[in-house]
C-alpha cells in the first residue's frame, strides 16, 4: 500500500513508500475470453469517444456563425492544420492529411490530460504500448507513402539512402539508414512521448504521496512545501502534455513529408 492510501505518516513508525513501477500496473477491471481490460485501456477508449463526440458535436451541424463549441473546434483544427501540417507539407499536399493529424493530436493530448483529471489521474501514454501503437500507425503510413510515391526500387533507395557517388562507404551508409528508418525512428517517436509522461506522472506522485506522509507534527511544514510543489508540477505537466502532443504530431508530419519528398 502507498503512504497516501493508509494512515502512515512520518513519526508514526512506518516508512515512506515511494512510487515505482507498481504505480503503473493496474488490476483488470474485467476479463473477457482471457482478455484483460484495465484502467489505461478504459481511459484510451474514453479518449476515443470524447474526441469523436467533440468534433461530431462541433461540426455535425456547422453554422456560418459558429457557436462556442464550433469556435473552439475550429481554433483547434486550424492550429494543427496551419501550425503543423501546412508548415511541413504545404497546403496542396497537406490538406489530405489534416483530418488524420488533427485526430492524432487531440487523441494524444487527451490521453496525456487524464493525468490531472480527478479519479482518472493517470496519463495513458505513460504505458509504452499506447505511444508505440500510435508510432507504428505513423510508421506504416510513412512506409506505404514512400513506396507509393517512389515505387518499389525508388522506395528502397530512399529508405537505404542509396547513392552510388558515396563509393566504398555506401554499404555502411545503407545499413545505418536502414536501421535509422526501420528501427530507430519508430522507437524514438514512441519513447519520447512515453518517457516524458512517465517521468511527469512519477514526479507528481512523489510530491503527492510525500505531502500526505509528512502531514504529522512538525512535518506539516514540509508537507505544505511538498503540496506547493505538487501544484507547481501539475501546472508544468499541463504545459508538457500539450507540448508532447505537438511534438508527436510534428514528427509525424515530418515523416510524411520525407516520404513524399524526391530526395530524403
Amino acid at each position: 500500500m502507498l503512504a497516501f492510501e493508509t494512515d502512515c505518516h512520518i513519526f508514526s513508525g512506518c516508512g515512506f513508500e515511494a512510487p515505482g513501477l507498481h504505480s503503473f500496473v493496474f488490476e483488470p477491471l474485467f476479463t473477457v475470453g482471457g482478455f484483460e481490460f484495465n484502467k489505461p485501456m478504459l481511459l484510451a477508449f474514453l479518449s476515443t469517444i470524447v474526441v469523436v463526440w467533440f468534433f461530431w458535436a462541433a461540426f455535425g451541424k456547422a453554422k456560418v456563425v459558429p457557436g462556442k463549441l464550433q469556435m473552439i473546434a475550429e481554433a483547434g483544427y486550424d492550429f494543427v492544420r496551419r501550425g503543423l501540417v501546412y508548415d511541413a507539407l504545404g497546403k496542396k499536399e497537406g490538406d489530405k492529411y489534416v483530418p488524420f493529424m488533427v485526430s492524432l493530436f487531440f487523441f494524444v493530448w487527451l490521453m496525456n490530460i487524464w493525468s490531472i483529471i480527478p479519479v482518472a489521474q493517470f496519463p495513458v501514454t505513460s504505458v509504452i504500448a499506447f505511444p508505440l501503437g500510435l508510432a507504428l500507425v505513423v510508421y506504416v503510413l510513412w512506409l506505404s507513402l514512400t513506396f507509393r510515391k517512389h515505387g518499389f526500387v525508388g522506395g528502397l533507395k530512399n529508405i537505404t539512402g542509396y547513392d552510388k557517388s558515396l563509393g566504398w562507404i555506401l554499404p555502411l551508409i545503407m545499413v545505418l539508414e536502414l536501421a535509422q528508418h526501420l528501427i530507430i525512428r519508430p522507437f524514438t517517436h514512441a519513447v519520447r512521448l512515453f518517457a516524458n509522461m512517465f517521468a511527469g506522472h512519477m514526479l507528481i506522485l512523489m510530491f503527492t504521496i510525500a505531502s500526505w506522509y509528512l502531514l504529522n507534527g512538525v512535518g506539516i511544514i514540509y508537507a505544505g512545501a511538498s503540496f506547493v510543489m505538487t501544484l507547481v508540477m501539475t501546472a508544468f505537466e499541463l504545459f508538457i502534455q500539450a507540448v508532447q502532443a505537438y511534438v508527436f504530431v510534428l514528427l509525424a508530419c515530418n515523416y510524411v513529408q520525407g516520404a513524399l519528398a524526391e530526395n530524403h
